[in-house]
């Protein structure tokens, strides 16, 4: 029946937690296992205190419970002894073993503590008797222990004389061997005990050997520090040595720093001498270099893939730059990095420690050896600059660029070394400096490829049977049938242009890919703040890029100065093909050049940089003048040859007019020329409707009113002044033409102003002359064939339409004899002509 019982209480762990917390709280336990500290508790009645009482307590309850009250009382209180004598009985099954086993070890405890007992017992005895032996051991041994102490101390005492007396002796040894360190060592040993006993005959005589010898050793160590032959260690022990011979601090650091300055001229010597050979013979180098360079070729060819300046050699050096700086680096640079840290060790770190921390050495020391390696840095530096500046050639730039790095790497050791020194920063200026240097030098052979690229240019358009289009530029072509002819022609102005366009490009991306080099991920100081982010938005966009692309619109814009009726010796189609370049690049070239090279360079805008829309503006400006000029250039063209036609004739004793005059043919042939060769490069545009009869329009000989005819009969002396009255009231209303207007990017906007401007100036050189009856007859005939032809190129014939009316007017009021020829004539002649 307990079995029963007792089995699910055990397997309970809430019951078992349960038990586990009561038997505590009777206990006055914790949850660590301590006795709370709770104050005893004084109620008699308090069933669970100390001062517990029956009697009371059972009194209290008949007294204040009623006969309920009590029944339930004593229900609660056997409820209670049931559950704790089960709690009681559970706890005992649980821990049967654990109270067997307990019993057992204190059966077994009893036993092991008695023997122990026992055996400390004996131990106490044997320790009583070690004692009394120890004793008398020690009585025994007292007066020999103290002759022992007495012979031990004069023995130790006699070793230090014999070493003193034999101290001269063995420094002389020293001497012979050259064992420098060890009579240093042996001299300090014994400097104290010497000069403590000076005052006696004997030990001053040893002193003064002694002194005699260190001078020697100093004046040998002094002599072997002079020689300079030594290594650096062997340098280092004199300097040690001395120091401990109290030579003075700043005297040594001047001798130590003046034996390393001397090694170090030597090799900086090496290295200037490798300089001088360039410099005696750079220019006729120079020379020959330039004499050597073959004809430009035209752009586009296959030898158009580095630019121009890379024909000039890099200076024949007895080496290249990247031995020059390795040189410079494994003897200079390491040789001073070798003499700082020997230095600071013997003048800094070692004179910190021992007895010459009270001397106050490693300041007076460090403040030498600041000056010393900035000294020598700056001579070394100016070496290098020399040898950069030698580097003309744009061919390889690796080269440069590896010498570079490697030059800069090797100056990070001076950093560690000296924390505070210039020279890594002085170091750092080199670096930047050479690369913007470099940069110029790629921008100048930009400048010069391109200008190279437009003499190759000119002189394609120079060579015979170019195209249709660019035979204006003699007076050549055929008449409105030159499209063929330009179809035969081996070259034209889109092939040129396109070339030009290409090659310039090519020769960006060629020398964004060299100078990209300096940015590469294995160079210690691309990912420099210093360098990366100012080279790349200010030396590589702004230097390099924007600054050609204001070249070539510049250079393009200088163009457009030239003084001359014909526009000096600029080709007209130069400046055509110049101005498409110049829409082209405002169009898309700037963008993607400026797109490319920030994508290329990850550059960041941290300074103000030029914006693409400024550029293009600046591009699109150019591109006008250049057109403007183009139209100027060839409008005057064509004025020379009428204007010259108008003053090298007699108009008013001429003859019938039989046929065109051949300078109106010749002035329509160029007009046809120039209108195929602007075609080539730039679109149609856009003109107004042109009417039915526009090739067969007649001329009034009062074109400023077409009511005027009438009047043409009765033509009197007074009559002029009328019909001027009425042509100036006519143009009071005309529309105004502007004849040197700005012209747009098409065809049609360029001829317009070409023949404004030609038949604009045959206006105004008639107006210079007077003309009798054939006079005025032949001026119908080339306005009307110029009318029949010229039309056709403008925007608004109408424009055509007026200019020549003009012309007939103008030579009709200063005609002597103004009888104009019948119109079914003029079209005969124009049309046999």
């Amino acid at each position: 029946m307990e079995g029963e019982v007792d089995g699910p209480m055990v397997d309970d762990p809430g019951r078992r937690r349960r038990v586990h917390g009561m038997l505590k709280m009777y206990y006055g336990l914790n949850e660590e296992g301590k006795a709370e500290e709770q104050p005893d508790s004084l109620d008699p009645c308090d069933i669970n205190g100390p001062h517990f009482d029956p009697e009371l307590f059972l009194n209290k309850l008949r007294r204040e419970c009623s006969l309920a009250e009590l029944m339930d009382q004593e229900t609660c209180m056997v409820r209670q002894i049931r559950s704790l004598d089960s709690d009681m009985q559970t706890l005992v099954y649980e821990n049967y073993n654990k109270f067997i086993s307990a019993t057992d070890t204190i059966r077994k405890m009893k036993n092991d503590f008695k023997k122990m007992e026992d055996e400390m017992d004996c131990l106490s005895a044997n320790m009583a008797a070690i004692t009394d032996f120890s004793a008398s051991i020690s009585g025994t041994l007292q007066d020999q222990h103290t002759q022992i102490t007495k012979l031990s101390g004069v023995h130790t005492l006699l070793r230090k004389l014999q070493f003193l007396f034999e101290l001269p002796a063995r420094l002389n040894k020293c001497l012979e061997l050259q064992a420098y360190a060890q009579a240093v060592r042996s001299h300090r040993r014994a400097r104290c005990v010497l000069e403590q006993y000076s005052h006696l005959p004997s030990f001053k005589g040893i002193q003064d050997d002694c002194h005699a010898i260190m001078d020697k050793l100093a004046q040998e160590l002094r002599q072997k520090f002079r020689d300079g032959g030594s290594s650096a260690k062997d340098l280092s022990e004199c300097v040690e040595l001395l120091l401990q011979l109290d030579e003075p601090a700043e005297e040594l650091c001047d001798k130590f720093l003046n034996h390393a300055r001397s090694r170090l001229e030597s090799d900086l010597q090496g290295l200037e001498a490798e300089i001088r050979p360039y410099s005696s013979s750079s220019s006729s180098s120079m020379k020959d270099a330039s004499a050597r360079r073959s004809p430009s070729a035209a752009p586009g060819s296959s030898t158009d893939n580095s630019p121009k300046a890379s024909a000039i050699p890099s200076p024949s050096s007895n080496t290249d730059i990247l031995e020059f700086i390795d040189r410079g680096c494994n003897e200079f640079v390491s040789s001073l990095c070798l003499v700082i840290t020997s230095y600071q060790e013997l003048f800094i770190n070692h004179a910190q420690t021992g007895e010459l921390a009270t001397k106050n050495i490693p300041q007076m020391a460090n403040a030498k050896l600041n000056f010393f390696v900035d000294d020598l840095a700056a001579r070394y530096f100016s070496l290098v600059e020399r040898r950069i500046q030698e580097e003309k050639g744009v061919a390889d730039n690796s080269l440069l660029v590896r010498a570079l790095d490697r030059f800069h790497r090797r100056l990070q050791a001076v950093t560690k070394l000296l924390p505070g020194s210039s020279v890594p920063n002085q170091g750092t200026e080199i670096v930047v400096r050479a690369a913007t240097e470099r940069v110029k030098q790629y921008l100048s052979a930009l400048q010069s490829f391109y200008m190279d690229s437009l003499t190759d240019v000119r002189q394609a358009l120079a060579t015979p049977r170019l195209s249709g289009a660019s035979a204006s530029v003699s007076g050549g072509g055929a008449f409105p049938g030159g499209m063929a002819s330009s179809r035969d022609s081996p070259t034209s102005l889109p092939e040129l242009l396109s070339s030009l366009s290409s090659s310039i490009l090519n020769q960006i991306k060629s020398v964004l890919a060299s100078v990209h080099l300096f940015t590469a991920k294995d160079i210690t100081f691309s990912n420099k703040p210093y360098f990366k982010g100012e080279f790349c938005s200010q030396g590589v966009r702004e230097s390099l890029v924007v600054s050609f692309i204001k070249f070539v619109c510049q250079s393009s814009r200088q163009f457009c100065e030239t003084a001359g009726d014909k526009g000096g010796s600029t080709p007209p189609a130069l400046l055509l093909l110049l101005s498409r370049l110049c829409l082209d690049y405002e169009t898309s070239t700037i963008s993607y050049i400026l797109t490319l090279t920030d994508e290329q360079f990850l550059v960041q805008h941290h300074s103000p940089v030029t914006a693409v829309t400024s550029l293009c503006a600046e591009a699109r400006e150019a591109a006008q003048k250049l057109l403007n000029h183009y139209v100027k250039v060839q409008g005057l063209i064509i004025s020379q040859m009428l204007r010259k036609s108008v003053e090298t004739r007699d108009w008013v004793n001429t003859i019938e007019p039989r046929n065109v005059r051949a300078v109106m043919k010749r002035v329509v042939e160029d007009t046809t020329s120039i209108d195929v060769q602007v075609g080539l490069l730039y679109e149609e545009g856009v003109r107004k409707a042109h009417s039915s009869d526009s090739s067969k329009r007649t001329f009034s000989v009062y074109s400023s009113s077409r009511q005027q005819a009438r009047y043409a009969a009765s033509y009197t002396p007074s009559a002029p002044m009328d019909t001027n009255l009425l042509s100036n009231i006519h143009k009071l209303f005309s529309e105004r033409i502007d004849i040197f207007s700005s012209v747009e990017f098409n065809k049609v906007s360029v001829m317009t102003g070409i023949i404004k401007i030609s038949l604009k100036t045959f206006l105004e050189c008639v107006r210079l002359r007077t003309f009798g009856r054939y006079g005025l007859q032949q001026i119908q005939v080339d306005c009307h064939y110029l009318q029949m032809y010229l039309w056709r190129f403008v925007s608004d014939e109408n424009l055509v339409h007026f200019l020549l009316d003009e012309i007939v007017g103008s030579s009709a009021h200063r005609c002597l004899d103004p009888a104009p020829m019948e119109q079914s004539v003029i079209e005969v002649i124009c049309e046999r002509g």
